[in-house]
């Protein structure tokens, strides 16, 4: 599924770390970006999630919701949140769901793994319109968080 930007995203309802359900709607008023990333524990996707830790307060400035996601169990990226000490919340899309519907997901991945999630960066204002998109093909790239901070500054 190819995603349209400013059309409303999808909805979803996902499991943190600490087993709360929460979804997107639980967000109306706030924008929100999610990270979908492959896999817990990797060199890339720790880099990633540690640039947002380290820079949460300009997404708080910006009324900003920060979420990671990946098709990791919730408990694996319990231990990966902790391990990081990682200030937001990470998603489990164990089943793919929620990265079938951002069009953020691998059929192929290294080691013979099926059904990986692409990383991936989308920012949904607070209307729940989708308002940017960034999908990469190539895991070893970081999102461009200079483009996601620049477009939450225009929604604020």
């Amino acid at each position: 599924m190819s995603l349209v930007l400013k059309q409303k995203a999808p909805d979803f309802k996902l499991f943190t770390t600490e087993k709360k359900e929460v979804s997107l709607s639980d967000n109306a008023g706030k924008n929100v970006v999610l990270l979908f990333f492959p896999l817990a524990f990797t060199g890339t996707c720790t880099a990633e999630l540690c640039n947002i830790r380290d820079n949460y307060a300009v997404y708080n400035q910006l009324n900003a919701v920060v979420y990671g996601i990946s098709v990791d169990s919730l408990f694996s990226l319990g231990k990966f949140k902790a391990e990081q000490n990682l200030n937001f919340d990470l998603l489990s899309d164990f089943n793919k769901v929620v990265s079938t519907a951002y069009g953020s997901l691998y059929e192929t991945f290294g080691f013979g793994m099926i059904g990986v999630s692409k990383r991936s960066a989308f920012v949904i204002d607070k209307a729940g319109v989708l308002q940017y998109a960034e999908v990469l093909e190539v895991a070893s790239e970081l999102p461009n968080f200079a483009a996601i901070q620049a477009c939450l500054a225009e929604l604020k």
